[in-house]
């Protein structure tokens, strides 16, 4: 967890298939702890293709079937479904001309919100940004994406920076 909050959390990212696989863990982590993803990262990562949303809008049945038999991630039939089927809403927005990143980015103006907290009791699980990208991924046909998943998300690939003012990691990512 502390390599992954000094190196990755809270940087933007701009990669449309980064920020699509990214979200695809966020919706795995529902009702789960971030430490529980994070340890099984790398068994998502090959059990769908990398995230790669042209493979995973192809799996059928039979692959669906198999990923929910591997034990290395989290085994919920719904999330891995909802995953096949956001890749097919990623590829729609892709095929129609849209750019996943500017589209998610749009909620915070194309930059970075620089948040100011001093507690972790500050933080909010949700904001009208997270509200309003919640609703308008639920209308391109995307799941479990609901607006506190879409916070977390919104932490995690640096579209808020939810750093405390005292971590060193708020200044670097601040300037």
């Amino acid at each position: 967890m502390i390599a992954y909050h000094d190196t990755e959390w809270g940087v933007p990212v701009h990669n449309d298939k980064q920020l699509f696989g990214k979200l695809v863990l966020d919706g795995f982590q529902a009702g789960l702890s971030w430490a529980i993803i994070l340890r099984k990262r790398d068994a998502f990562v090959k059990a769908f293709d990398g995230f790669n949303p042209d493979k995973m809008a192809r799996y059928d049945a039979r692959r669906i079937a198999k990923i929910l038999r591997d034990p290395g991630i989290v085994r919920n039939k719904q999330k891995v479904k909802s995953a096949v089927g956001n890749a097919r809403a990623f590829l729609e927005m892709k095929d129609a001309g849209e750019s996943f990143d500017q589209f998610l980015w749009q909620f915070v103006g194309g930059r970075p919100k620089v948040n100011a907290w001093k507690t972790l009791r500050g933080l909010p699980a949700e904001t009208k940004e997270s509200t309003a990208m919640s609703k308008a991924l639920v209308e391109r046909g995307f799941r479990f994406v609901g607006p506190t998943i879409c916070y977390a998300f919104m932490q995690a690939v640096g579209m808020v920076n939810d750093h405390l003012v005292t971590c060193y990691r708020y200044r670097q990512l601040t300037t």
